[in-house]
C-alpha cells in the first residue's frame, strides 16, 4: 500500500476535503440563519443558526450522495487497479503518473461511471445475502441469548463486508476480464465457497479499522469543538458531528485501502486454482435477487460480445 503514495495523497485530499466541505457549508448555513433571525428581532438567533446549520449539512449531504459514484470511479477503483498490479508482482510504467495509469486501467474495463457504480451496488447486495448464512446458523441454536447474539453478529458482519465489494472489483482487474459482469459473478461464487475464511479476515480487519477510527475521532474532538465555538449560535452536537466526519475521512483515505489490500491478498491466495461451484451458484441465486440481476447482466454482456462484428475482418473483406 505504501508504494501507492500518490493515490493515498489523492484519497486524503478528497476525503478530508469532503469533511471540510461539510463544515464550511454547515457554517455558512448557520451564519445565514443567524443573520436572517437577527433581522426579525432578538432571541431567535441561536435556534435559527442551529436550523441553518442542519439545512446546510443536509444540502451538502445530498450533493455527496450524487457524487459518490464519481468518487468510486475516479478514486477507489483507480487505487484498486494499482494495488492489483503491485500484488501481481508487476512494475508500474516509468514516466507515467500513477493516478493516470490507474484511471486508464479502470476506463479500459468500465467506459462509464454508471456501469461501475451499478455493478458495485449489485455486488454489495449479493454480499449481504451471504451474511444471512451466519445469522441463520445461529438462529437455529436454542441457547439463551442466541437470538440477540445473532442480531449483534449480523450487524457487525454488515460492517465487516463493507470492504468486500472492492475485493470483488479487484478480481475483474486481476483477471483482465473483457466481461466484468461475468467475472464479478464468478468472484462472488468463489467468495461464497470460501466465506468462512473471508468473513473471519474481514471481521478482524473491521475491528482494527474502526478501533483506529475511534482513536482519530477522540483526537479530532478538540479542534472540532474549537470550530463549533467560532460558529454563530450554539450547536452542542456540532463538535461530535465534525469529529465523526474527520474520523470518517481518515478511515476512507488511509484505513480502508489497508483493509482492502489485506483482503485482496487473502482472497487471491485462497481461491487460487479453484473453480466456481454450481451448488454455491444455485444457493446465491436463491438467496439474492441482486445476484440474479448480476448474472442477467453477465449474460447480456456475453450476447453483446457475440453480436459485435469483427471490424478487422470487415475491413479486410471491404478491401478485397
Amino acid at each position: 500500500m505504501m508504494q501507492t503514495l500518490p493515490f493515498l495523497g489523492l484519497r486524503l485530499l478528497v476525503y478530508v476535503g469532503v469533511a471540510v466541505g461539510y463544515m464550511l457549508v454547515t457554517g455558512m448555513g448557520a451564519g445565514m440563519g443567524y443573520g436572517l433571525a437577527a433581522l426579525s428581532g432578538p432571541g431567535t438567533q441561536s435556534s435559527a443558526a442551529v436550523w441553518g446549520g442542519i439545512i446546510g449539512f443536509g444540502v451538502f449531504g445530498v450533493f455527496m450522495y450524487w457524487a459518490r459514484e464519481y468518487l468510486l470511479y475516479l478514486v477507489k477503483a483507480g487505487h484498486i487497479a494499482i494495488l492489483v498490479t503491485l500484488l501481481d508482482g508487476k512494475t508500474l510504467p516509468q514516466g507515467t503518473s500513477q493516478i493516470r495509469y490507474g484511471s486508464d486501467m479502470v476506463k479500459a474495463r468500465f467506459a462509464q461511471t454508471s456501469i461501475l457504480f451499478a455493478m458495485d451496488q449489485l455486488i454489495k447486495g449479493a454480499i449481504k445475502a451471504l451474511t444471512s448464512l451466519v445469522r441463520g446458523a445461529l438462529s437455529i441454536v436454542s441457547l439463551p441469548g442466541a437470538q440477540q447474539l445473532s442480531s449483534i453478529l449480523h450487524a457487525f458482519l454488515r460492517v465487516a463486508v463493507g470492504f468486500v465489494d472492492e475485493v470483488i472489483l479487484a478480481r475483474t482487474i486481476h483477471t483482465e476480464s473483457t466481461n466484468p459482469w461475468g467475472t464479478a459473478t464468478d468472484s462472488l461464487i468463489l467468495y461464497g465457497q470460501n466465506y468462512k475464511v473471508m468473513l473471519k479476515n474481514a471481521a478482524w480487519l473491521a475491528v482494527l479499522v474502526y478501533l483506529f477510527s475511534f482513536l482519530v475521532f477522540l483526537i479530532m474532538l478538540a479542534p472540532a469543538t474549537l470550530v463549533v465555538y467560532w460558529m454563530p449560535g450554539a450547536w452542542s452536537a456540532g463538535a461530535f458531528v465534525f469529529a465523526l466526519l474527520f474520523a470518517w475521512s481518515i478511515k476512507a483515505a488511509l484505513l480502508e485501502p489497508f483493509a482492502v489490500t489485506c483482503l485482496m491478498d487473502v482472497y487471491f491466495k485462497t481461491i487460487e486454482g479453484q473453480q466456481p461451484d454450481q451448488e454455491w451458484e444455485a444457493r446465491l441465486e436463491q438467496m439474492s435477487g441482486k445476484f440474479r440481476k448480476l448474472k442477467e447482466r453477465a449474460r447480456d454482456a456475453m450476447r453483446d460480445t457475440d453480436k459485435t462484428p469483427d471490424m478487422g475482418a470487415q475491413t479486410v473483406r471491404s478491401q478485397t
